[in-house]
């Protein structure tokens, strides 16, 4: 029980570090002039890059333990 707990835990903190990630992209492209479609845009293609990053992560770090 306490891996599954450890492994939903992470999954959350990995979402929210890429929501966080992905809002601030948009508030730096609506500051730089940016409308509001492309500002969410580049928002949705941080919060998909960051996701993508960590699930490289994930499996580089599976292979190598198992």
């Amino acid at each position: 029980m306490p891996q599954l707990a450890v492994v939903v835990f992470t999954a959350v903190l990995v979402v929210i570090f890429a929501l966080l990630t992905a809002a601030g992209a948009g508030k730096l492209a609506r500051l730089d002039g940016a409308t509001y479609p492309a500002a969410l845009m580049r928002g949705a293609a941080a919060f998909a890059a960051v996701l993508s990053v960590a699930a490289a992560v994930t499996a580089a770090l599976a292979s190598l333990l198992s």
